[in-house]
């Protein structure tokens, strides 16, 4: 059976993640309370974000930035979407 976690963002037991997705403390307390749905949703959120704001990975305040995003984004707190952008779920 598969490693479960109760999730930060979803709220429920979820499968885990298979290793820490970045070294340090960070890591670490991402791979004991984030699940692998969450990961992939802040992933394609994390995408967004780059390709619309057209943000440099090589810039240490872009890396900064995408990790106070994160964080927001895992807590539920108020976090920065693409200008215009309208979940899919709420398109008609």
């Amino acid at each position: 059976m598969a490693n479960t976690v109760m999730c930060k963002k979803l709220g429920k037991e979820l499968p885990a993640l298979d290793f820490a997705p970045m070294p340090g403390e960070k890591g670490q307390e991402i791979l004991g309370s984030i699940s692998k749905e969450a990961w992939g949703m802040w992933l394609k959120h994390q995408t967004m974000l780059i390709n619309e704001k057209r943000l440099n990975l090589m810039d240490p305040d872009t890396q900064k930035y995408l990790l106070a995003q994160m964080d927001k984004f895992f807590a539920d707190e108020d976090y920065e979407t693409a200008e215009g952008y309208v979940p899919p779920s709420d398109k008609s």
